[in-house]
C-alpha cells in the first residue's frame, strides 16, 4: 500500500492575453525609469553628445539597453516567478510542473519574447488559437504564464 501523499498538480489556470498586454504596460515604468539610468550613463561616457543610431556607440546603447531589461526580467523572474507589473494580477512564470525555472529557460524566454512583439506581437496573439492558449515564448522555452491567486504574492 503506498502512503505517500500524492503530488498536488501545479495550478492551470491560464492568463488570458489581456492580462499579459495589462502586466507588461505596468512593467513599462520601472523599466523606463532603468532605461533613463542608461541612457544618461551612455551620454556622460559620449561626452554629452548625442548618440546617433547608425554609430557603433549606437549599436552599444541599443544592446545595453536589451541586456538590461533581459536582466530585469529573468532576475525578477528567477527570484518570485513575477516582474513588478505582474504581481497585481497574480501573474507567474513556472515550468509546467510549476517549479521556478531555470535561468537559461527564462533567458530564451526572453528572447523568444523579443522576437514575438517584433512580429507585431504574432507571438501574443498566437495565445487565442493555441490549444493550451500558450504564446510562442512559452512553447519555446518550456515555460508557462499562470494565474495563480492562491500564491503569497509578498513572498520572497
Amino acid at each position: 500500500m503506498n502512503t505517500a501523499a500524492p503530488t498536488p498538480k501545479p495550478p492551470t489556470h491560464r492568463p488570458l492575453i489581456g492580462w499579459r498586454l495589462l502586466a507588461l504596460l505596468y512593467d513599462f515604468f520601472p523599466i523606463l525609469g532603468i532605461w533613463f539610468v542608461v541612457v544618461v550613463a551612455a551620454l556622460a561616457l559620449n561626452g554629452g553628445e548625442a548618440i546617433q543610431s547608425n554609430t557603433l556607440a549606437g549599436f552599444l546603447e541599443l544592446a545595453a539597453l536589451i541586456a538590461i531589461t533581459g536582466l530585469y526580467a529573468t532576475a525578477s523572474w528567477r527570484r518570485g516567478e513575477q516582474t513588478i507589473g505582474m504581481k497585481p494580477f497574480r501573474l507567474y512564470v513556472v515550468t509546467p510542473e510549476g517549479k521556478t525555472a531555470p535561468l537559461g529557460k527564462l533567458w530564451l524566454r526572453y528572447f523568444c519574447g523579443i522576437f514575438s512583439l517584433l512580429c507585431a506581437g504574432l507571438g501574443f496573439w498566437w495565445a487565442w488559437f493555441d490549444r493550451e492558449q500558450l504564446t510562442w515564448h512559452d512553447r519555446l522555452s518550456g515555460t508557462r504564464m499562470i494565474r495563480d491567486f492562491k500564491r503569497d504574492v509578498l513572498k520572497g
